[in-house]
């Protein structure tokens, strides 16, 4: 399987080198000097560009919203979540490199994406659409680490390793894939049962994370599953009613509060560490329950096409679209609009990122 060409090799290239000069321009370093990030579409900035896969969101309409219409390969109409918690940071996260190969170093991102869009913790999810799988995204890591090196030696990279904010996202396809619409796991685990196998999946992955010299992690939980619009299709079609399904719902929750407990057990084990959970779950389900005091008027369907299928290729530059896609929940009929994401990253802000920046790794 043809994963990262060179072009996009190239990116991660230009992007050691700005974390390297941004790091020894500094007078005061910043918090983080470099965000990595790890997972699914939900954070995926343009990976699959490069992948032999279906899996793509570097076509109109997506992007819309982002600065100069340019569709990245982000699955929404504008930025998502690693995007805006960079600029909050202060870190610089600028449209993708390759888009413009004469950006100057000051104006390339210091962000490294190494997610992938349709991928989840269990590799069974990508097996069939090319994607990078999870536990593959660490591989192009350990190449991250190893240019690093060539320019910035050993004691330096670990420094900036360690300092580093690691986003993980992932675990939605999973369910979505192998669990509710294709059963493939539901033949094998009961809910529980595969609620605990991804999670050891999680263990194991932040384990080879912290063995490779990261430290602070943010790792997101489920959202509402049910009230994904694919999901209410997949179980009713496309009736005039769409509610939320709710044993899905309570599957993710029941998931999230495993995760929760899960993180700072993982924490206690890894000296040194920083494991946070993202609550994910909480600030959307709130969006949908209570959609006038964000603004939404529409959130069982999305801004693409009907809302009801349409994702990735079936989200075209021929579909029909939504008048205002700020009043939408759904972007597509799986991803959240720019303006969802905006607000869980400002709840996120307020729940996890106080407790990040006191930390001081040893």
């Amino acid at each position: 399987m043809k994963l990262l060409s060179a072009s996009s090799l190239f990116i991660i290239f230009l992007e050691v080198l700005t974390i390297i000069g941004n790091t020894c321009r500094a007078s005061t370093p910043p918090k983080f000097p470099a965000i990595l990030i790890f997972g699914d579409s939900t954070v995926d900035t343009g990976n699959n560009n490069y992948v032999v896969t279906l899996f793509r969101g570097n076509h109109y309409p997506y992007g819309q919203d982002f600065p100069n219409h340019v569709p990245t390969g982000r699955f929404s109409n504008g930025k998502l979540i690693p995007d805006s918690v960079a600029s909050f940071l202060g870190i610089k996260e600028n449209v993708p490199p390759y888009l413009d190969p004469n950006l100057s170093n000051d104006e390339l991102r210091t962000g490294v994406c190494f997610a992938s869009a349709g991928s989840g913790y269990d590799d069974l999810t990508s097996a069939a659409s090319g994607v990078i799988p999870v536990s593959k995204q660490i591989d192009y890591f350990r190449n991250y680490i190893e240019r690093l090196k060539g320019f910035a030696g050993e004691a330096e990279v670990m420094k900036i390793i360690s300092g580093s904010l690691v986003m993980i996202s992932a675990g939605t396809n999973d369910f979505g894939f192998n669990f509710y619409d294709i059963p493939t796991r539901r033949n094998q685990f009961s809910i529980s049962q595969y609620q605990d196998f991804l999670q050891q999946r999680i263990q194991k992955f932040v384990q080879e994370l912290y063995q490779l010299g990261l430290r602070i992690m943010v790792i997101a939980g489920l959202p509402p599953i049910g009230c994904l619009p694919v999901q209410i299709t997949a179980k009713f079609g496309n009736p005039h009613d769409r509610t939320c399904l709710q044993e899905q719902n309570s599957d993710a929750q029941s998931y999230n509060q495993k995760l929760a407990k899960l993180l700072p057990t993982l924490q206690e084990s890894l000296p040194g560490s920083k494991i946070v959970y993202a609550d994910i779950y909480k600030p959307l389900i709130d969006m949908i329950n209570n959609p006038q005091k964000y603004g939404f008027v529409e959130t069982n369907r999305g801004c693409c096409g009907t809302g009801f299928v349409e994702a990735g290729p079936l989200c075209n530059h021929k579909s029909l679209m939504c008048a205002n896609d700020s009043q939408f929940l759904f972007w597509d009929c799986i991803h959240p609009s720019q303006a969802a994401y905006q607000y869980i990253q400002k709840y996120l802000e307020e729940t996890v990122l106080p407790g990040l920046t006191n930390y001081q790794s040893p």
